[in-house]
This record gives structure tokens, C-alpha cells and sequence, in this order.
């Protein structure tokens, strides 16, 4: 007892001191500028006293690391022989590589898809009625949930036993009382990695769904009216006239989960361990670092995924430059 008492307190006081210490340190930089520096150098130093921090820890812990990989991308399993680009010809060649390949490019296209789909779907209905509050509620209600924490739950929703057994798994409830045969829907090769996408497709779609609406209501009501009154059907509004209004919102929410779908690792890990033809980039990166211990391979895979995101970010920046040039 009196040992989490200590800790409670040494927690406490850590967060105390530190948050204290960083305003103080900004408060005194502050003052030390504003009472020693000319008018004219102070405007220009100023403001790197409170962006300097946080580009140092940038640097720290993202820049110098990035760096460190892409080196280490270069050198055999233990980092002492340079062997050029034979990590990245293994990363593009191995079957187990085009595996991970094969399934990320399904999750891009089916999570993005489905997820935007759906999302853009369920926003316009919502929209329509009456408990329209509950309903995004419920729907928004699995992004609170982690992704080990979902996965937690879908394995209990996929669990499998034996014909003639109780089942626990609920879908495999459900497929016996309807009188099939239970399915193993983690062990089998022809449907597990769909199984995985169900679970970041529930995800991903109450996100969607948030940010599609608030563009659907961006929509000015004077234009859909005039289009009901020019006698075009909710199809025809839909398609030709909210859809092409909103499409930098849905551009936008499709290249973030774009990203997070490449990044991809928790589902897959907790679920499968990346076994039965399961693995994504991401899992088999950390499989090639940590489980195998050659990090060569593993910083390779790192490298190659860094590559992949880049330009899905710049696509997200240059439509946040365009979208602000526009106000």
C-alpha cells in the first residue's frame, strides 16, 4: 500500500515539476528576450523560443531516427556488413514479402472503399432523421475502442470449436443454430483476411461517417431545393450534385485512412500474429526486427512503408494549401 502511495506521489510530483518547469522555462526565455534584445531582432527571435523545443524533440525522436533507419537499411541482420540494396531486393522478391504486399493492397481497397462508402452513405440517411444524434452516436461509438481492444472483442465474435461443441464465438453461434457447420474464420486461408478487414471496416466507418456529414451539411440547401424543383430524384442529387460538392472532404478522409490502414499492425498481431498468410507491411516488419532479430530487413520494410505514406501526405497537404487558398 505504502509502495503505490510512493508512486502515486512521485507521479504527481513529476507532473507538477515538469508542466511547472516548461512554463516557467518559456515564461523566463520570454522575459530574457523581451528585456535584452532590440524591437526589431526580438519579433525574429521570439518566436523560435517557443518553436525550438519542439523542433529539437522532433529531431530527437523522429528526424535522427528516420536517418538511423534508412542507414541501418543498408547493413546484414547484425549492422556490422554493408550490403547495398540486397535487403530491398529480399523485401520485394521473398514470397513471404509478396504476401504482406498482396494483403495490404486488399485492406487498401476493400477498408477504403467499404469505409469511405459507408460512411458517406450513412451520413446522408442520418441526416434524415429524427434521432439523428443517436444514431452517429452509435455508429461513432467503435472509435473510442483501441484497435488491441476491438481486436480483444472480434476474437470472442470469431471464436471457433469443433462441430458438435458449444460454440462461444458468437458469429459461429449463430451459423450453427441457422444449421451449418461452424467456420474457422481466423484458420482459414480463404477468408481470415477478410475477417481482419471486418474489424477495420467497424472501425474506421463511425470516422468517416463523422466527417462526411459535416460536409454534407456544408451543402447549401438553396441548391438542393432548386434541384427538387428542377425535378431531379434524391439518386440524381446525390450523385451529381452533393458528391462533387464535397468531394475535397472525401478526398481528404480517404487518404487518412489510407494511411492508417498502412500502418496496419494491431489487428493483425493480436488476432493472427501475422500467421496463415495474415501478415501486412507493418507486421512483418516488426516480425523481421523483433522476432527474427535481423534488423537490416526489418529497417528495409520501414523504409520502403515511410515511402508508401509519403506521398498520400503530401496529396493531404496540398488539398489542406488548396482549401485554405480558397476561403
Amino acid at each position: 500500500m505504502n509502495d503505490n502511495v510512493s508512486l502515486i506521489l512521485r507521479a504527481f510530483l513529476a507532473i507538477i515539476i515538469g508542466s511547472g518547469g516548461v512554463i516557467a522555462a518559456f515564461y523566463g526565455l520570454n522575459i530574457l528576450v523581451e528585456k535584452t534584445l532590440p524591437q526589431k531582432t526580438r519579433a525574429q527571435v521570439l518566436p523560435w523560443i517557443y518553436v525550438g523545443p519542439s523542433l529539437l524533440l522532433l529531431s530527437a525522436y523522429l528526424v535522427l531516427p528516420t536517418l538511423r533507419t534508412i542507414y541501418l537499411s543498408f547493413f546484414n541482420n547484425n549492422s556490422t556488413k554493408f550490403i547495398g540494396l540486397k535487403n530491398y531486393i529480399f523485401a520485394f522478391t521473398a514470397p513471404d514479402m509478396l504476401i504482406a504486399f498482396r494483403n495490404n493492397a486488399l485492406w487498401l481497397i476493400l477498408v477504403t472503399g467499404i469505409s469511405v462508402s459507408l460512411g458517406l452513405i450513412i451520413a446522408v440517411l442520418v441526416d434524415r432523421v429524427k434521432y439523428e444524434p443517436l444514431a452517429k452516436s452509435l455508429i461513432f461509438l467503435p472509435m473510442a475502442i483501441s484497435f488491441v481492444g476491438a481486436s480483444v472483442i472480434w476474437r470472442f465474435i470469431y471464436a471457433y470449436r469443433p462441430a458438435g461443441t458449444d460454440q462461444i464465438g458468437l458469429l459461429n453461434a449463430v451459423v450453427t443454430m441457422l444449421g451449418f457447420e461452424p467456420v474457422g474464420w481466423l484458420v482459414n486461408r480463404g477468408i481470415n483476411n477478410f475477417a481482419l478487414i471486418a474489424i477495420m471496416i467497424w472501425l474506421q466507418t463511425g470516422f468517416c461517417m463523422v466527417l462526411l456529414s459535416s460536409a454534407v451539411k456544408g451543402v447549401p440547401a438553396e441548391v438542393l431545393e432548386a434541384a427538387r424543383v428542377d425535378g431531379a430524384s434524391e439518386v440524381q442529387i446525390f450523385w451529381r450534385i452533393i458528391i462533387p460538392m464535397i468531394m475535397p472532404t472525401v478526398t481528404v478522409v480517404s487518404t487518412t485512412v489510407i494511411v492508417l490502414v498502412l500502418k496496419v499492425f494491431d489487428i493483425v498481431f493480436v488476432m493472427t500474429g501475422g500467421n496463415l498468410q495474415t501478415d501486412v507491411i507493418a507486421s512483418r516488419m516488426v516480425r523481421e526486427m523483433f522476432n527474427f532479430r535481423n534488423f537490416g530487413r526489418g529497417s528495409a520494410i520501414a523504409v520502403i512503408l515511410l515511402i508508401a505514406v509519403i506521398p498520400v501526405m503530401m496529396a493531404n497537404i496540398r488539398r489542406f494549401r488548396q482549401q485554405e487558398q480558397n476561403r
